[in-house]
């Protein structure tokens, strides 16, 4: 049941913070959100932590319950990692004026013009002035308490991974982001445009056999109108020549966005980060996990965490619980929930390290992984992004009744002769590709003001692979080389061996068939199945 598999979430928090919950037990604050909404205050050894949270949870949904409306299908700034007393959070771009009039009641959905646009004065009646008028208090009502729970959670960097400026349906702006909002709402706050391509990409992805090495967005798509903009004063300890950016392989961009956040969230002031895509559970989990799961390697977050845990919790909370649509994806072919695990490879060395030449507590070798609980689900809204083509740009209020429901899937165990099983039939996993890139140029950084590019020359990178990759399964469980990892490496190895062998044992590399709206069904059981590694059994 999901109750259990929430207990275990709120267990394993609870090992190494103490914390509040915000009950969501219908939906009625966010649909597609946990039904328990973890507030991290401190840390919940004895004394007094330095570090600890002013957040309380009283004042903090109150103001979630005022600006919840502000961003698309009412997915809040919610925080979800606490690190140095920082809030790290996740939400969903800004709402447009088309779903802000369809939950607010108003009546001219499709009556024309843009969001919080205005005209030229000259141009409109006085009528027309009166609907602007009221678009604008409209705006000014709901961001403004986007803007206080953004400020009550300490937030000052806002990382925008949209491609596009807004997000355009039928015709219609369904969506905005700070980065456009053309009254300066959010000029106080640190604003990086980092695009990165939306899940649909991810088809690619698994087309050329699981390979990213070489795979290169299409930045001349017409859409893709948001160029990348980030403040030298965040560039200039990184060596990294962003202009370059649209020339980067999938590995390089995810390799340099996550040292950009792990910078950030370093640095010595006090200010939170919030991270959001469009619609906030493809690509926000993807980053929200690799940060998760890079400070825990670094024995900064989670300390008490084993690596099948902060495997189990990552899993279950940052992708299912927050809304991922998994069996969509893979019907679809958009393997961004394997992309995520599987890139744990390509961050193993001190140079994602957060901690740099501090020396971390070591990780005894072999581990058991427990379980990872999956979920059916129904009526969570939309099954598809609105970066999808088909996915239609607004929804129903969250909160009604019957609109936040869960099934949820037994754990089965299985110990050694599965895996036995599985690694045999690795041997028979198709071939993947080992792609060679040339050096990367040298890095050149601009002297002043911000980092914005639209276009740029062909560039790319070296990157340390841990594992031989040639003639090898994209899922075969990796043997490491004869040389001595450091914990960083060992840590991160073991949790991207627990995910490879749980995958392999239920969905595989192999083409799903398209499920029902919500009904994750027998694919996720067989997940649950696989991933029951108990007892004696290691890796």
């Amino acid at each position: 049941m999901v109750e259990r598999i929430e207990r275990r979430c709120l267990e394993l928090f609870g090992r190494d913070y103490r914390y509040s919950v915000i009950a969501n037990t219908h939906g009625e604050v966010c649909a597609h959100y946990p039904r328990h909404i973890v507030l991290l205050e401190r840390d919940a050894g004895a004394g007094r932590d330095p570090f600890e949270s002013p957040v309380q949870v009283g004042k903090l949904q109150d103001l979630i319950n005022r600006s919840k409306m502000a961003r698309c299908r009412g997915r809040f700034v919610c925080p979800v990692i606490l690190y140095k007393g920082k809030h790290i959070c996740r939400s969903a771009t800004l709402a447009g004026w088309g779903e802000l009039y369809g939950r607010t009641g108003y009546n001219y959905i499709f009556s024309g013009g843009s969001d919080d646009a205005w005209a030229d004065a000259e141009d409109i009646s006085e009528e027309d002035s009166a609907l602007r008028n009221a678009d604008s208090q409209l705006f000014d009502k709901v961001r403004g308490h986007d803007i206080k729970l953004l400020r009550y959670l300490s937030v000052r960097y806002i990382c925008d991974l949209m491609v596009e400026n807004k997000k355009v349906k039928f015709g219609l702006n369904v969506t905005s982001s700070e980065k456009v909002d053309k009254a300066q709402r959010y000029a106080d706050f640190t604003l990086l445009s980092i695009p990165y391509p939306g899940c649909e990409f991810f088809k690619e992805y698994k087309d050329r056999d699981y390979t990213a090495e070489g795979l290169i967005f299409n930045w001349k798509q017409d859409y893709v109108d948001a160029p990348l903009s980030i403040p030298v004063s965040l560039t200039q300890s990184l060596n990294i020549d962003w202009s370059e950016y649209q020339s980067w392989d999938l590995v390089q961009q995810t390799q340099n966005y996550l040292k950009l956040l792990i910078s950030i969230i370093n640095s010595d002031d006090d200010s939170g980060l919030l991270v959001h895509c469009i619609s906030g559970w493809d690509r926000t989990p993807l980053f929200i996990s690799l940060l998760r799961l890079s400070l825990w390697a670094d024995g900064l977050i989670h300390t008490s965490l084993e690596p099948s845990e902060i495997l189990y919790l990552t899993v279950a909370y940052d992708w299912f619980l927050f809304g991922h649509m998994l069996a969509d994806r893979l019907s679809k072919g958009e393997e961004i929930f394997f992309f995520c695990f599987n890139f744990l490879k390509h961050i193993t060395s001190e140079e994602f390290s957060a901690v740099k030449s501090q020396r971390r507590k070591s990780l005894p070798p072999g581990f058991t992984l427990e379980e990872i609980c999956m979920l059916k689900q129904r009526d969570r809204g939309s099954t598809t992004s609105l970066s999808s083509d088909f996915s239609l740009g607004m929804e129903s209020s969250p909160g009604a009744a019957g609109s936040f429901t869960y099934e949820a899937v037994e754990l089965m165990p299985a110990g050694a002769q599965a895996q036995a099983a599985w690694r045999k039939s690795c041997a028979s996993s198709p071939q993947a590709v080992l792609w060679s890139r040339a050096q990367q140029a040298e890095d050149r950084l601009p002297s002043a003001g911000m980092v914005e590019v639209k276009s740029s020359s062909s560039s790319s990178s070296t990157h340390s692979d841990n594992f031989l990759r040639i003639g090898s399964s994209p899922l075969e469980v990796p043997r490491s080389r004869l040389v001595s990892a450091s914990d960083r490496e060992s840590r991160l190895e073991e949790v991207r061996s627990a995910f490879l062998a749980s995958y392999s044992r239920t969905i595989g590399l192999k083409a799903v068939p398209p499920s029902p709206s919500g009904a994750i069904g027998g694919l996720l059981e067989q997940f649950v199945r696989g991933v029951g590694l108990r007892g004696s059994s290691t890796l």
